[in-house]
């Protein structure tokens, strides 16, 4: 029988040029680009940071009105059309009087997880009184019941929820000393249904994952925004190193590697919010450059966006806190309060803004 070879060649020019073109695809630089507005927000916002997606769909997005404490600590709710609402204030802490919300993250019930970052004010009286808060709401979506997950943290940060278990980061850990004197942070681990856990900020904590130290001596501040990739492994922002760990577990959630994976001060100096699009790279707000980095599958990072000092009304990065992948695009929370010699923003103002940047 007589078998032509004209089909085999074909199919083996086809593969290889896929094979190409999905190289090719994988190593392209995307192109630097200028940031836009997405929405300028009420004057109940003037401190907008973690954000994100609700079981129908909106935008959801935490202030902890830092700028101005007399705007009670908000969850605000954004629809399709942009439209811009309060959903409700979060609990305050009695003993303090005020409630933080910094990062925020939904489980598949529609529960509202929050990081109630009480000590980012520097209050005295707000000293490891961080909490992890869990909200339930009745079927109008109003808040029903707050369960106190974990009481009695230094900083919770940013939150990620996996296969029922909360991974928080806490910025800072001063009670754990390390011999070169810098700072230590960490993540911590909880189980979804945990309720009043004391946490000591201590390695004696049993929920307490693992840490770093920062080795940036002149930004000591540590692990903030957190990912996981599908294969399970978590990422997590040094912000300080402007490093991004890849944190490794075994079957039973125990860590067996913690090591920097991408560090390139020229195109990222600080981590703050992260998360990673349908591609899998990870894009990242650079607090103190006003500026917005992508992180590919390789490691190499890339900044997109930049800003000067600014307002934000034209769309610019006024400090960016927290990016999250929403509708097409990558959105873009505007902090705009933390001022100082590495930090390109000088001074909060209105107007208080969200931005937007594409992910072509």
């Amino acid at each position: 029988m007589k078998i032509s070879i004209y089909p085999l060649f074909i199919f083996l020019v086809l593969g290889l040029y896929s094979c190409n073109l999905a190289n090719k695809s994988s190593n392209t630089e995307l192109l630097p680009q200028k940031s836009e507005l997405f929405v300028e927000l009420p004057h109940y916002c003037p401190t907008p940071d973690g954000m994100a997606i609700a079981p129908n769909g909106d935008l959801i997005l935490a202030c902890p009105n830092f700028a101005d404490l007399l705007q009670p600590a908000c969850i605000v709710r954004i629809d399709k059309n942009r439209n811009v609402s309060k959903w409700f204030d979060v609990p305050v802490l009695l003993e303090t009087g005020w409630a933080a919300p910094m990062g925020i993250a939904f489980n598949d019930e529609g529960d509202l997880f929050i990081c109630d970052n009480q000590a980012w004010s520097g209050a005295e009286k707000a000293k490891d009184k961080g909490r992890i808060l869990r909200i339930k709401f009745d079927h109008d979506n109003n808040v029903k019941e707050t369960i106190e997950v974990a009481t009695g943290m230094e900083h919770p940060n940013g939150i990620r929820i996996r296969n029922g278990k909360l991974y928080v980061t806490q910025s800072s850990l001063t009670n754990i000393k390390v011999s070169s004197g810098l700072l230590v942070s960490g993540v911590y681990c909880f189980d979804m249904n945990d309720k009043d856990i004391q946490v000591t900020n201590t390695q004696n904590d049993k929920n307490l994952l693992t840490t770093v130290v920062t080795q940036n001596k002149e930004v000591q501040y540590g692990l903030d925004g957190l990912v996981f990739d599908r294969e399970g492994n978590l990422y997590v922002g040094n912000f300080g190193d402007g490093a991004i760990h890849k944190i490794s577990m075994n079957k039973n959630g125990e860590v067996i590697s913690n090591d920097v994976w991408a560090q390139d001060l020229t195109q990222l100096r600080t981590t703050d919010g992260i998360c990673m699009d349908d591609d899998g790279n990870i894009w990242v707000a650079d607090f103190s450059e006003n500026a917005v980095a992508c992180i590919n599958k390789n490691g190499k990072i890339q900044r997109i966006a930049q800003s000067p000092d600014c307002d934000g009304s034209n769309g610019g990065l006024d400090q960016p806190g927290e990016p999250i992948v929403w509708n097409g695009m990558l959105i873009v929370s505007c902090f705009d309060i933390v001022t100082g010699p590495d930090k390109v923003n000088t001074k909060h103002d209105k107007p208080f803004t969200l931005a937007k940047l594409s992910l072509k």
